[in-house]
């Protein structure tokens, strides 16, 4: 079996998968285009750092393969949606960086506070100049973090032990959590209203890309100084320039950029308070070693025992159960996907319950499928079965499950329930007559009837005749078609829940008019 490595990883993890009996490793770095598509052709697995791209066209050109694994914690150089519509595993080393990044982010603003690389250039330069470089202390000064995973916890730590204090944004760090680390939780806006330093560790996913923009600028603090050691792409490069020129931001430290390489002419290197380094926050010796052994020895378990761990997206399983745990799982994903559209907003507990034959199955990977489905639709969030979790762990999340064999009026249920505070949300689903026909039958104990795909426009009305076809009458006015509909109630002349799945969502102009009739009492749009 043919492990193709196509960035460099740790010698020590080629050399344990090149002693494994039955594989064959090819190491070839650097590859594009057809020499790419040419180079995984037979391969069965393919390991790559960040520089290598896993796109659509190289999984479609990949027919024997079986498994990717990334050497490093993100996975957006590889699109995982193609790699599972194929089967493909992709699986990420999660954890093996978090020291190493946490330092360089901490060393980046330590330089962007004192002037470091700016006055270490100009002694190279034969000149000494102290007046022009004066600094501002760590001591007493505000940071604000965007994004309180395992990053932004290890960094937060660092900077309470220089005396500094630490805001942080998190759409899933509970107050009970955020009090624990000793961190003030703050809604974004007002976090960067008030921080001195604004540091980001967050995935880059449609929801944060350009998160920092001209908008975000002129909230912030004049004089503020930004630190990007995540992703790319998160803060908006030409937005950050003018914000520096205008004199609103002190200074910027970045290690990672909206395309990479850098480019020699990039408008970032002639703004001399923009440090900038190469991608390096997990370039140590110790972080590349962990990384590099961890996920061959990964790689080796997939291809030769079917072993799965550190999936992003698959649960970690034997092949056996999880061709009978899919339908589930998927399944799964949705309901919790749906509560985190619909519920609470900070959730602090999930609660999931099985009745009938779901429930003599192993459940565990499908509370973890319904816990991701929750997860990853929070802001910024990058979640799969193996941290989910860790992640619900930290951010103050109870993740408990029960399972019951009485009797209901289906043969299978599972039930997922948000809570927060008093506030609670519930759905509920199952299958009709096989496990490819999904329905979600309850919404907080309100019998309905929904396929769980696609835009769910969610309506509650008062129950009275002509409200039903009126919402036809305004869909159809603004070309958004029904593909289906289902009704509930809570008792006759109450309130009332109408679902319906649509092809297309509705524009603002359908939501104006829905929100102004006053039979309607309220409305969510759920995207599965």
């Amino acid at each position: 079996m043919k492990v193709l490595v196509c960035d460099p990883i740790s010698k020590h993890g080629v050399e344990f998968l090149k002693k494994t009996p039955g594989l064959t490793v090819e190491e070839r770095h650097g590859l594009k285009g057809a020499d790419l598509l040419a180079a995984v052709a037979d391969a069965e697995a393919i390991a790559v750092r960040s520089e290598t791209k896993i796109t659509r066209e190289v999984l479609a050109a990949a027919k024997k393969l079986r498994v990717v694994g990334r050497a490093g914690v993100g996975v957006d150089n590889v699109d995982v949606d193609a790699a599972s519509e194929r089967g493909v595993i992709v699986m990420n080393t999660p954890g093996g960086n978090t020291i190493s990044t946490a330092e360089h982010t901490f060393s980046m603003m330590m330089a962007l506070a004192r002037n470091i690389p700016q006055a270490h250039g100009l002694m190279h330069a034969g000149k000494w100049d102290r007046k022009s470089y004066q600094g501002v202390e760590l001591y007493g000064k505000t940071l604000g973090l965007i994004g309180m995973g395992r990053i932004g916890t290890e960094v937060a730590r660092r900077a309470m032990a220089f005396g500094m204090r630490v805001l942080a944004y998190d759409p899933f760090l509970s107050l009970s959590r955020a009090k624990s680390l000793q961190v003030e939780l703050l809604e974004v806006n007002d976090l960067v209203a008030q921080a001195d330093f604004i540091s980001i560790h967050t995935p880059m996913t449609e929801q944060t890309r350009g998160l920092i923009n001209k908008d975000m600028f002129a909230r912030m603090k004049t004089g503020v100084r930004l630190l990007n050691c995540a992703r790319g792409g998160l803060i908006v490069e030409a937005d950050l320039v003018e914000a520096i020129k205008s004199g609103k931001v002190a200074g910027a430290a970045l290690d990672v950029f909206e395309t990479e390489p850098l480019a020699a002419d990039s408008p970032l290197l002639t703004v001399p308070q923009i440090i900038t380094t190469p991608h390096l926050g997990a370039s140590t010796r110790e972080a590349q070693e962990s990384v590099g052994v961890e996920i061959a020895q990964a790689i080796a378990d997939v291809l030769l025992g079917g072993i799965i761990r550190n999936a992003v997206n698959i649960p970690s399983l034997d092949a056996k159960t999880l061709a009978q745990l899919q339908p589930y799982l998927t399944f799964g994903e949705k309901l919790g996907k749906l509560l985190a559209q619909t519920g609470p907003r900070r959730v602090e507990r999930l609660t999931v319950h099985y009745s009938g034959r779901v429930s003599e199955l192993d459940t565990n990977p499908i509370t973890r499928s319904v816990l991701v489905g929750l997860l990853r639709s929070a802001e910024g969030r990058e979640v799969n079965f193996v941290n989910a979790p860790i992640i619900a762990t930290s951010m103050g999340l109870r993740v408990e499950e029960s399972r019951s064999t009485a009797p209901t009026d289906y043969t299978e249920l599972i039930t997922a329930e948000a809570q927060a505070g008093d506030a609670k949300e519930s759905v509920s689903g199952t299958f009709y007559g096989s496990l490819n026909n999904p329905r979600i039958v309850r919404l907080n104990d309100v019998p309905v009837e929904a396929v769980p795909s696609g835009v769910l426009f969610i309506l509650q009305n008062n129950d009275r005749p002509g409200v039903v076809g009126w919402i036809g009458t305004v869909m159809g006015k603004h070309k958004v078609n029904i593909a289906q509909m289902t009704l509930g109630r809570d008792k006759p002349g109450g309130t009332a829940l109408t679902i319906l799945n649509l092809d297309s969502e509705p524009t603002q102009p359908v939501l104006d008019e829905i929100k102004a009739n006053k039979d309607v009492c309220g409305f969510k749009i759920a995207r599965l």
